[in-house]
């Protein structure tokens, strides 16, 4: 027997309807929030852009542009300078090349053994000074920077100025204490590339001498003479005019601390001072009261 359709209605479960309406609810805001994030996020950025075409004449320039012109690279503060293809050589290359990472250097004296301590270099002390400033004799500069614009080779000068300790440690030999390196007026070099041929660089610094103007004329300093008048500590005898006095130490010859290396080097000496108009020597005050300790 049918039972009536309002009687069957009441027999249905209550919590039927409620649960599938949540279940459509739950679904829907499941996709809504999925297809929120959308895969091409450039996609509304590119619909909101407005452009305008820009309209011109051919030919018509708001202004004119010139030709492109190639430049050389420009030289840094540090570089400038140039002597030949090599930067200038400047007193900052003849600092003490002295250091306190260096061992103690021992030597047999004639009744017991001399030890000697180097100096801190140029982190402990300056250049000599001359009227509160450091100073290298200016000739030396001259005569190096010549050599490398002459022969386009870099100068590498193994020792400039050296202060008392670090004189006595590269060579504490007694002829050596009176050296000029001591003053800023000496240093020792070779040339890269001519390793082998030191006389030629010898010529070079006599040809300084023949084409700069200021020694136009001057016989005693174009003129370079042997010195032949004593005893030196080289097989070559030394050359020199009125300014600067000139040796050339050959592979076993004039070996110290800072000359171990295997080439012939070449060393200047300053003989005369021609700012001050008075010879250039060698004194205990120069020497040890003339540079900053720091």
């Amino acid at each position: 027997m049918l039972m009536p359709l309002k009687s069957l209605s009441l027999q249905l479960p209550m919590p039927y309807f409620p649960y599938n309406f949540i279940c459509l609810i739950s679904f829907l805001l499941c996709c809504g929030c999925s297809s929120s994030e959308d895969p091409n996020p450039n996609k509304l950025r590119q619909l909101t852009q407005k452009g305008e075409y820009i309209n011109r004449k051919h030919g018509e320039y708001l202004f004119s542009l010139s030709d492109p012109v190639k430049q050389s690279l420009p030289i840094y503060t540090w570089d400038k300078g140039h002597s030949g293809q090599h930067p200038k050589i400047t007193k900052e290359f003849f600092r003490c090349k002295g250091s306190q990472l260096n061992p103690c250097h021992s030597v047999q004296g004639k009744v017991e053994i001399n030890r000697y301590q180097d100096c801190g270099g140029s982190e402990k002390h300056s250049l000599p000074l001359r009227e509160g400033k450091e100073f290298i004799y200016p000739v030396l500069i001259d005569l190096v920077n010549y050599i490398q614009a002459k022969t386009g080779k870099k100068v590498v000068i193994t020792s400039g100025h050296r202060c008392p300790e670090h004189n006595l440690y590269n060579d504490p030999s007694p002829e050596n204490q009176y050296g000029k390196h001591m003053i800023g007026a000496e240093v020792s070099f070779y040339v890269q590339g001519m390793e082998e041929k030191p006389e030629m660089v010898m010529k070079i610094l006599q040809e300084f001498y023949k084409e700069n103007t200021r020694y136009k004329g001057q016989k005693d300093y174009e003129g370079f003479q042997l010195f032949e008048k004593g005893k030196t500590d080289v097989s070559t005898v030394p050359l020199f005019n009125k300014e600067i006095f000139i040796k050339l130490y050959r592979k076993k010859e004039g070996r110290n601390f800072d000359n171990r290396h295997p080439y012939p080097y070449i060393s200047i000496q300053v003989r005369f001072d021609r700012d001050l108009n008075e010879k250039v020597v060698y004194s205990w005050e120069k020497a040890n009261r003339n540079y900053h300790r720091f």
